[in-house]
């Protein structure tokens, strides 16, 4: 028979197993009550929750993973429509060589409005010279750039156009007896140009990186383990016009991975409490809750300055005495993580306040490292992906 519970207790102890965990994560996931908020205003007070949980009052409050789930996945999830990338800069051309009059022509200008001008030139063989010059640099350099960087070199086409168009118009008012076939453009409109990029993103060998014929080689990776490194490579040159052109996307796919990290890193994070306090007996079940208590407060707060940017963001921009307080809000937030952090560690485990310092400090410089290392892997990852 099983045994009786006492107000309501579940009859398992859930911080015995993996399996029963999981099994009260599933048992009530789409059930919460008002024990939801009851649960957030717990978690204000740092470590009492978790000092709870721990001493055997689960009934009252969710349970840390599934508490911890929910909030990061709606954390992330306002954080897609929160922050912003904005424009993505990409690496800059080599620069062109100047023409006749001392301008360098502009790779990026936009070909209806910029480009070279050729009002000032008194004669035709100024303006061809010029043009000339200035198509030829163009065609050079977009032939020279990468295959990744298309974007780039069709702005670049546009440009070479643009500044022949702007010739024939000079040559035409210059000499309007003579047309301006007599003087063709070097690079007709409809014809290719010359096209065969000659470089790439990464060098291997001093020659430009291709995946088949000049391809990264790991000495000490199997030959089906390098294949898969140069494809991965290989798409994220393809996808880097992608996220020039479209940064919201990667930023979206970026931020969606997070939740999926954090159940990496949440329980490297409770390993390492058990490493810090050995000399506590605390089986690893225990510190795991207080690793998935601690992120899911961390996620708290960041969903509390999403918002406070959101709100910020639907301000006017001359209403700075609402964008004062909810910038202030932010800043005390982001200034208050570690301290939670630091004074839940102190209540939870118990121990002098100096101690529970050194161990503070020691033990957030690795799960930093960590955590940098995840974001980077997850932006490569996205790079190659997306």
């Amino acid at each position: 028979m099983a045994s009786a519970t006492s107000a309501g207790q579940n009859a398992h102890n859930p911080l015995s197993s993996f399996g029963h965990a999981i099994e009260d994560v599933f048992e009530s996931f789409w059930h919460l009550d008002g024990r939801i908020f009851r649960t957030l205003r717990t978690l204000l007070s740092p470590g009492k929750l978790a000092n709870a949980y721990l001493a055997g009052h689960r009934a009252p409050f969710v349970a840390p993973l599934r508490l911890f789930v929910i909030i990061s996945v709606l954390t992330f999830f306002v954080a897609k429509f929160t922050v912003h990338l904005g424009e993505v800069s990409m690496p800059t051309p080599p620069p062109v060589a100047a023409g006749t009059d001392g301008t360098r022509p502009n790779l990026m200008a936009d070909p209806d409005a910029g480009g070279v001008d050729f009002a000032p030139l008194k004669t035709v063989d100024e303006v061809v010279e010029l043009r000339d010059k200035t198509v030829e640099d163009l065609a050079s350099v977009r032939a020279s750039m990468p295959a990744g960087l298309g974007f780039m070199r069709e702005r670049i086409e546009k440009n070479i156009f643009s500044t022949q168009r702007r010739a024939r118009e000079r040559i035409a008012a210059l000499q309007p007896d003579h047309p301006a076939l007599a003087r063709p453009d070097r690079f007709p409109e409809g014809q290719p140009l010359p096209d065969a990029p000659t470089s790439s993103m990464i060098t291997i060998g001093d020659k430009p990186f291709d995946a088949k014929t000049n391809p990264v080689k790991v000495g000490w990776l199997p030959d089906f383990a390098n294949a898969w490194l140069n494809k991965k490579l290989a798409r994220g040159e393809q996808n880097i016009p992608r996220i020039q052109q479209d940064p919201e996307h990667f930023k979206n796919v970026l931020i969606g991975s997070v939740p999926s990290a954090l159940f990496v890193l949440v329980p490297l994070f409770a390993l390492l409490l058990k490493i810090f306090y050995l000399e506590t007996r605390r089986v690893y079940l225990e510190h795991l809750v207080v690793a998935l208590y601690s992120h899911a407060y961390l996620c708290l707060c960041v969903l509390a300055i999403c918002v406070c940017s959101a709100v910020s963001g639907l301000l006017p921009a001359s209403a700075w005495w609402g964008r004062l307080p909810l910038g202030l809000v932010q800043m005390l937030l982001f200034f208050w993580m570690p301290v939670y952090l630091f004074w839940m560690q102190q209540r939870v485990y118990r121990q002098h306040w100096i101690f529970t310092a050194i161990k503070f400090c020691v033990l957030g410089t690795l799960y930093f490292m960590m955590l940098v290392m995840a974001i980077v892997f997850l932006a490569l990852t996205t790079w190659v992906n997306g």
